[in-house]
């Protein structure tokens, strides 16, 4: 089972609160469909609620703590017969992402704070190619080519 903290799990407790259930479990109980229903919920969104349909407490959280534990997930909430699960998303996009690092075209989120400070920041999602980079002030410069010395470059040509 996953394990977070305080802060992180208040964070994503207010994050699910507009979430709706993506997940229903009925009379049948929790079984193999069930779980790899979940399995893929988590695997597209991250933070899911699912929806018990029965009256047993007890049974709910047993079924909580099995999918936890099952799928390597963190308990985020347990309100009634809703249940909110999180497990932090693998995407294969991510991955490839991180593994060509220098080339194709990348996804950056860039937050800006608002000019007076009072009202939300600004979020911008935006493509960047293989040689940009943002900036710490959230401009996006393209990367220069390192300039070669000419004393180097004197002693190679000798």
């Amino acid at each position: 089972m996953l394990k977070l903290t305080a802060t992180e799990r208040s964070a994503l407790r207010s994050e699910a609160h507009a979430l709706n259930p993506i997940v229903l479990i009925g009379e049948a109980g929790l079984s193999e469909a069930v779980l790899k229903e979940i399995d893929a919920g988590l695997n597209h969104h991250g933070l899911i609620k699912v929806r018990v349909f029965g009256d047993d407490r007890d049974a709910r959280i047993a079924m909580y703590d099995t999918i936890c534990t099952t799928l390597k997930a963190a308990p985020i909430q347990h309100i009634g017969k809703l249940l909110v699960i999180y497990r932090p998303k693998s995407d294969v996009k991510t991955e490839k992402v991180l593994r060509n690092v220098g080339g194709g075209m990348r996804e950056v989120t860039i937050v800006k704070p608002s000019p007076s400070g009072t009202k939300r920041p600004t979020v911008t999602k935006v493509m960047l190619k293989g040689n940009e980079r943002v900036t710490q002030g959230g401009n996006i410069k393209r990367a220069k080519p390192r300039q070669a010395s000419a004393k180097k470059s004197a002693l190679k040509s000798s």
